[in-house]
């Protein structure tokens, strides 16, 4: 099986979005496009806000990857667990669709006898350590976020860290909503490297608006983006072969 690059969006925020599409929608619209959406809700002690953990299952849902509601102290373990296992989840697709192509039957890891099944998921283990990762994260700036934005920078800062052992390579963007100017704003293009964060937070000033799926559809461009860019460094390679 040829070893690709996994996509992930990683949306980190504490409420519904009020401004612009429907994330749901847009998160729909990432999953067409090879992304997965992971979305990690961050709540304030002893409150329940319905409307936000229903949005936030539906977004992980619909760009199908993983969701997760935590306190603000739980969120650094939180946030490599949903990397880690939105990852795992996506190879697992990856090889059910491999071994329907093999077989040429309805066949899933789950139905393997159990030595096979130890087999595959060994595969998908080795594949979770070396294939390609390219991570765009969004951080909800929102007024409400303010108090908590200095345990996201820990928590990212935690997240590369623990990618670093990994055999394949990784690569952060990560984008604030709503931006000075605009409903999203780039803070760091892609970098294996989340270093620069210590710099950048401290600087964020936070908004009244949720743009949740404008930022999702930012997102979104963001990776074709870099596909079109890649695809013309591929080809002025070629053409420098062909000389």
């Amino acid at each position: 099986m040829r070893k690709g690059t996994l996509k992930q969006i990683l949306l980190l925020t504490d409420g519904c979005s009020n401004h612009g599409e429907d994330p749901i929608a847009m998160a729909a619209l990432a999953k067409e496009h090879g992304i997965t959406v992971n979305v990690i809700g961050i709540l304030e002690e002893k409150v329940i806000d319905q409307d936000a953990m229903q949005e936030i299952e539906g977004i992980a849902e619909a760009g199908g990857g993983v969701s997760q509601v935590v306190y603000a102290h739980q969120l650094s373990q939180t946030v490599q667990m949903v990397t880690r296992k939105a990852m795992t989840q996506t190879l697992q697709g990856v090889v059910n669709r491999e071994l329907k192509h093999i077989l040429g039957k309805s066949t899933s890891i789950e139905e393997l006898p159990p030595e096979q099944r130890g087999e595959v998921m060994e595969v998908v283990e080795e594949l979770g350590e070396t294939v390609n990762l390219e991570i765009l994260i969004l951080v909800d700036t929102s007024a409400s976020m303010g108090p908590k934005l200095p345990t996201v920078k820990e928590a990212l800062f935690d997240l590369s860290i623990s990618l670093n052992s990994r055999i394949g390579n990784n690569q952060y963007s990560l984008f604030i909503f709503p931006g000075k100017r605009s409903e999203t704003e780039i803070l760091l293009d892609w970098t294996p490297k989340l270093d620069s964060l210590s710099t950048i937070f401290p600087k964020l000033t936070t908004e009244g608006l949720t743009p949740t799926g404008p930022a999702i559809k930012g997102a979104i461009q963001h990776f074709k983006q870099k596909r079109s860019l890649r695809g013309m460094l591929d080809d002025e390679y070629l053409d420098e072969q062909s000389m």
